[in-house]
């Protein structure tokens, strides 16, 4: 194993670890607001009671938002390996750069246009609209890029089953 390819070993084992420790205070922060809810709500007073039924749908809405940005993650990941195995990840190592390490502007927005093309001649194509999501993550555009990589991840989920399920609602490229 290389020193790059352990350095990004042990990258990742940080960011799971950090993960996992934020998942576990969240866990703990959900059960410590859900016990003072219960307090609230037992004590049978109209005003603790609101008080406590509104303290405990935090933690249910705190539970379905870290399940569901986990899930995301672990989708987004599964495509950027397969894009990766694949070789068709986009190529910005020639590209000039801010300090900052982000792509200059004209650059960002010349590897836009280009992934544009490929989107637009192939648009049920989850490859395709995983590239586009890059392309508009490194132009700068985050909203565009989840809006079009959750439809990467809709594609590879009905491609993987084999089936020929509704295909996704189609996004306009701007």
């Amino acid at each position: 194993m290389t020193d790059p390819e352990r350095a990004g070993g042990r990258r990742v084992i940080r960011i799971v670890a950090l993960i996992a420790f934020l998942v576990l205070a969240l866990v703990f922060y959900f059960v410590l607001l859900g016990s003072i809810a219960i307090e609230l709500i037992g004590s049978g007073k109209p005003a603790a009671v609101a008080m406590g039924v509104g303290v405990l749908i935090l933690p249910i809405i705190g539970v379905w938002v870290v399940a569901t940005s986990i899930r995301a993650a672990l989708a987004h990941q599964h495509l950027a390996r397969r894009i990766h195995d694949e070789g068709l990840e986009l190529d910005t190592s020639d590209l000039p750069r801010r300090p900052s390490g982000r792509l200059e502007k004209a650059a960002a927005d010349e590897l836009f246009e280009q992934v544009k093309k490929e989107w637009e001649a192939d648009p049920d194509n989850w490859r395709t609209n995983y590239r586009a999501a890059r392309a508009y993550d490194y132009a700068g555009d985050r909203s565009r890029a989840r809006e079009i990589l959750r439809r990467a991840v809709e594609l590879e989920r009905v491609e993987r089953r084999g089936g020929d399920d509704a295909s996704p609602t189609r996004p306009q490229a701007t």
